[in-house]
């Protein structure tokens, strides 16, 4: 297995609100631009979407409470877990050490193929976290699409 871990980003918001926004995988759906949503089918448990020819699915493996959840592989091309980490940053309780764990089975190829680019794909997930949760917004999404502003 070839493991990828994000970066850690330190974001303005305690661990149990990102969890509640992140537990329900139909609130990824939620927060997309209006023309990117036909793309993606979800969930509770699961969420489906193609992605360059490829369909790939994840489904909740394992929920630990404000802390972690963990997916799995849901019809992709090749076995994978993801764990996302909520945990309360150091330096204050009130913000949340957030990362992103990646395992997957890739043969020597499509590890050199993909294995940055996944790198790269999850720290711009952190990135774009910390950023949200700092007031900036990437272009394209509205705040009100937020769990909690529906």
């Amino acid at each position: 297995m070839t493991e990828i871990e994000s970066k850690h980003g330190i974001v303005s918001r305690q661990p149990y609100e990102l969890y509640m926004s992140m537990v329900d995988l139909q609130n990824f759906q939620r927060m997309l631009p209006e023309d990117k949503r036909g793309m993606i089918q979800a969930s509770y448990d699961t969420l489906t979407a193609t992605v360059q020819g490829f369909n790939i699915g994840v489904k909740v493996h394992q929920r630990v409470p404000y802390s972690r959840i963990e997916l799995v592989d849901y019809g992709a091309p090749f076995a994978f877990h993801i764990a996302i980490h909520f945990e309360p940053a150091a330096e204050d309780a009130f913000k949340t050490d957030f990362w992103i764990k990646a395992e997957a089975d890739l043969n020597l190829m499509m590890k050199m193929m993909l294995s940055g680019k996944i790198k790269e794909a999850l720290d711009k997930v952190v990135d774009g976290l910390v950023d949200a949760s700092n007031g900036k917004m990437p272009e394209g999404f509205d705040p009100n699409m937020w769990p909690g502003n529906v």
